[in-house]
């Protein structure tokens, strides 16, 4: 069925375009590069793996209940508009917020491929090149995994968000050839990694748990790359330029915390937009979950370079600086681990299957 009959709300033209600046870079250095980075390339090539074989899509997924997160997680749980519902209509809320939660990863992951893509363009350096293709290949597995779930297991997509697209807009629109490292690498990613990572460790189903395990293990090289070629990049900068990363960091970040409310959700199931902000504004979840996505951006900014006065103190005001203190090297190892036993659990269980069977085949060809 095509995507355009699957919208729950009109998502407008079906194309976005929007205008290409920058140089295309071209390195005739074949036979130098950074060793961290071509090793992350190498690792980039080992982990390469097919959305199709590696996820079991048998997996029956409740269309109204598609990923199992709590109840308490919706911003109207609770409210009147709440208790008013009946069964089926909570079961369809639940659909809603499912597919409006992973429409804006299938349509961050289509983003991400082509600022990876721009980045292999634009990046100077060739061993930068050489990884950021293996990225676009990622982020082309990311999306058609995502498409397929939202066809096939939830049956409904929902529009990007606007917050989201303008934070695209941005940075692709820059002509700094590092910008799309920065809005995409450490904002988009980092956020998305957080989200990612709160549904796989409260979801029980276990296709959204293969999905997002695996969709993951690819993410922690991303985040890294991103930070190795900015922090050797930033080094080189001027106050003046840090700065004027900064303030895209702060507005990048303003944005990606308020695209998180899921109104327009809401506004289908009949709550005014005034009232959707103000649930959103009040949850006590979504106030810890917005906490939480900051939990790999903010270490990145620090680690890269970008900590100044005004940055700093945008990330008081939104609540997140302690988040500069956690470990991101160990949250990323942890992402990697979590999919290989993932893998390890799931095989384990098929060979077990496999010799039981065989047992079963023997045990009856030994009856008389």
């Amino acid at each position: 069925m095509p995507t355009y009959d699957l919208y729950a709300k009109d998502p407008g033209a079906s194309l976005w375009q929007v205008p290409a600046t920058g140089a295309a870079r071209f390195s005739w250095e074949y036979d130098e590069g950074r060793d961290r980075l071509l090793a992350l390339y190498q690792k980039g090539k080992d982990k390469q793996w097919d959305g199709q074989k590696r996820i079991d899509w048998d997996l029956e997924v409740d269309p109204h209940d598609p990923i199992g997160t709590p109840d308490e997680s919706i911003s109207i749980y609770g409210t009147p508009y709440w208790e008013k519902m009946n069964d089926r209509d909570r079961g369809e809320l639940r659909k809603h917020v499912a597919s409006w939660q992973f429409s804006q990863f299938l349509h961050g992951e289509q983003g991400a491929m082509v600022c990876a893509a721009r980045i292999v363009e634009s990046v100077p350096d060739l061993d930068a090149k050489f990884y950021s293709a293996t990225q676009t290949m990622d982020e082309a597995r990311h999306a058609e995994i995502y498409a397929r779930f939202l066809h096939e297991k939830v049956g409904m997509v929902y529009p990007i968000d606007d917050n989201l697209q303008s934070l695209l807009g941005d940075t692709l629109r820059d002509s700094r050839w590092d910008m799309p490292y920065l809005g995409m690498q450490v904002l988009i990613e980092g956020l998305a990694l957080a989200a990612f990572g709160l549904i796989r460790d409260t979801t029980e189903k276990p296709l959204p748990k293969q999905i997002l395990a695996y969709v993951m293990q690819d993410e922690a090289r991303h985040v890294a790359f991103g930070r190795m070629a900015l922090r050797d990049y930033y080094k080189q900068l001027s106050d003046a330029e840090l700065r004027e990363r900064e303030e895209f960091v702060i507005e990048g970040c303003y944005l990606m915390r308020d695209r998180l409310r899921g109104t327009e959700v809401l506004e289908n199931f009949g709550v005014p937009r005034a009232e959707a902000e103000e649930y959103t504004e009040q949850s006590e979840f979504l106030a810890l979950f917005r906490q939480l996505l900051f939990s790999r951006i903010v270490p990145c900014v620090r680690d890269i370079g970008l900590w100044g006065k005004r940055l700093q103190q945008a990330y008081v005001d939104m609540g997140v600086f302690d988040m500069g203190n956690s470990n991101l090297d160990l949250l990323m190892s942890q992402d990697e681990e979590l999919a290989e036993k993932l893998d390890a659990d799931r095989f384990a269980a098929e060979e077990e299957a496999r010799v039981t069977e065989v047992e079963e085949a023997i045990e009856a060809g030994a009856r008389p």
